[in-house]
């Protein structure tokens, strides 16, 4: 027989073999090429709102996202006073408690109450300083508060916050994360996995710290949880690099780190399309982000170039570790698409000590908190930014440590927003007499993620993450909205 082949044939074989390999090619290599390409499409605009790459896994994870429902607010700052502020001494005027001043508190009062520290037939202790009406609201405000006096018009002043938990860790992990357990997503989390950020060259949730110490929570404030590690929180530093190892060591050039980095990532992507990790996913955008940030953070965390007037306004000094230093880059940070801030002040722990330390406490923050408010409605990212202010729970109204402390109490105490979205000059809620239970619309902790979810433009029993079998979210099965402080 004739081995010759016909040539005919021979071409449509040809072509079939290529046309299968080319296919192959494309259905099985689409992966790695996908994912070589993964930095330079983070710049494209259709990843850049979201869609995702041939990983099954948006190749930026952090981009911008619709909410369920057009939003008030883009954009969160949350000043934590860490160790519970006495609402006595600043929010809550008691005159009731004032005149029984070394009294016994009735009994009926205390009936199933536990407290962390002390017996709770403790004598009541009237206020330390005195209240005055401020504003065209004529909210009561302590004299300790002369700077927050002058934009009380622009508060809405909760004073009938409730809580569950009366320790310090539990309280701030539940203030934090909406749940007093170690490992749960904090707020910030759970708001840029809703909503990305709008920043690719700074992280989407910053953390600073300021004051004695850190929280007693820690970093369970900022986690992640099981939500992915790329939506925990960064903490920066307030005088030197912004954050530890930003800086290239000896030796080390943009050029040599950048062929690092690429072969680092060329080996992680590797192993991303092997096994579908969603956190090496987290890793490739990592080390990316971090590469960014070392020309973007320097220059967000400078406030030398800020004019004197805003240093004055917020008592800002430049290479200064303080609150209000951190105050004043919250507003930067946010100014530059970051779309949630912490600032964390420790202690207001003032279990004896009060009249002098809690005066102490509000010298570092007062000027600073108050001038976030005047500097962002003037640059016009107040109605476009939520403004928190408030620790995990209040102070009993007995007293604790002779005759100047006073013990945690979750009962009722204040916290105060400002922003779009919120009925501004507005006090709501009510404590009674003693300002030991609330008496008037009671805002439990999971009422206020609620809100605050809303103002975002979330429902927030439809905010859902899927771990370990059920879905979990931030109000966990509770939380109702808070309809009379939205505007």
């Amino acid at each position: 027989m004739s081995s010759k082949t016909d040539p005919v044939s021979s071409s449509k074989v040809d072509a079939q073999v290529r046309s299968i390999q080319r296919r192959w090619f494309l259905q099985q290599c689409g992966i790695g090429l996908g994912s070589v390409a993964l930095t330079s499409l983070m710049a494209d605009s259709k990843v850049a709102h979201g869609e995702t790459s041939a990983t099954g896994f948006a190749a930026n994870p952090l981009a911008p996202k619709e909410p369920h429902f057009p939003a008030k607010i883009k954009n969160v700052i949350v000043l934590f006073m860490g160790g519970g502020p006495s609402q006595f001494e600043l929010f809550d005027n008691k005159p009731t408690l004032a005149r029984l001043d070394g009294t016994l508190p009735p009994a009926d009062l205390l009936g199933g109450y536990r407290a962390a520290f002390i017996n709770p037939n403790s004598k009541l202790l009237g206020a330390k300083y005195k209240f005055a009406k401020h504003g065209q609201c004529g909210a009561e405000l302590s004299e300790l508060l002369p700077h927050t006096a002058s934009v009380v018009d622009d508060l809405c002043i909760i004073r009938s916050m409730k809580t569950d938990a009366f320790n310090h860790a539990p309280a701030q992990l539940l203030m934090s994360t909406g749940s007093q357990q170690f490992g749960r997503p904090s707020m910030g989390s759970w708001l840029t996995y809703g909503l990305g950020s709008e920043s690719q060259d700074l992280p989407a949730f910053v953390v600073f710290n300021s004051g004695k110490k850190g929280p007693s929570a820690g970093a369970g404030n900022w986690n992640s949880g099981f939500l992915p590690s790329t939506h925990s929180g960064v903490e920066f530093r307030s005088s030197g690099d912004p954050v530890l190892y930003l800086s290239n060591p000896p030796g080390m050039n943009d050029a040599t780190q950048r062929r690092s980095l690429d072969a680092i990532n060329e080996l992680n992507r590797h192993r991303l399309d092997i096994v579908g990790d969603p956190e090496i996913a987290t890793r490739i955008n990592s080390y990316e982000m971090a590469f960014r940030m070392q020309s973007s953070a320097p220059e967000a965390m400078s406030i030398h170039d800020e004019p004197e007037h805003i240093l004055k306004l917020y008592g800002a000094e430049p290479g200064k570790m303080s609150f209000a230093n951190n105050c004043l880059l919250a507003r930067r940070l946010v100014q530059r698409g970051v779309r949630f801030v912490q600032l964390f002040h420790e202690s207001w722990d003032q279990h004896g000590g009060l009249t002098s330390d809690i005066k102490k406490n509000c010298q570092d923050t007062d000027q600073g908190c108050a001038a976030l408010i005047k500097d962002l409605k003037q640059q016009g990212l107040l109605d476009e930014t939520l403004v928190i202010w408030g620790g995990e729970f209040g102070r009993t109204p007995m007293v604790q440590g002779g005759n100047d402390g006073r013990d945690h109490h979750p009962n009722s105490f204040s916290m105060w927003m400002a922003g779009g979205g919120l009925k501004s000059g507005t006090v709501y809620g009510a404590t009674d007499e003693l300002g030991f239970n609330v008496a008037e619309n009671p805002v439990h902790v999971h009422d206020l993620h609620a809100t605050i979810l809303h103002l975002l433009g979330f429902d927030h029993r439809q905010l859902t993450h899927r771990f370990q079998g059920r879905d979990y979210r931030l109000t966990d099965v509770h939380g109702e909205l808070v309809k009379g402080i939205l505007a």
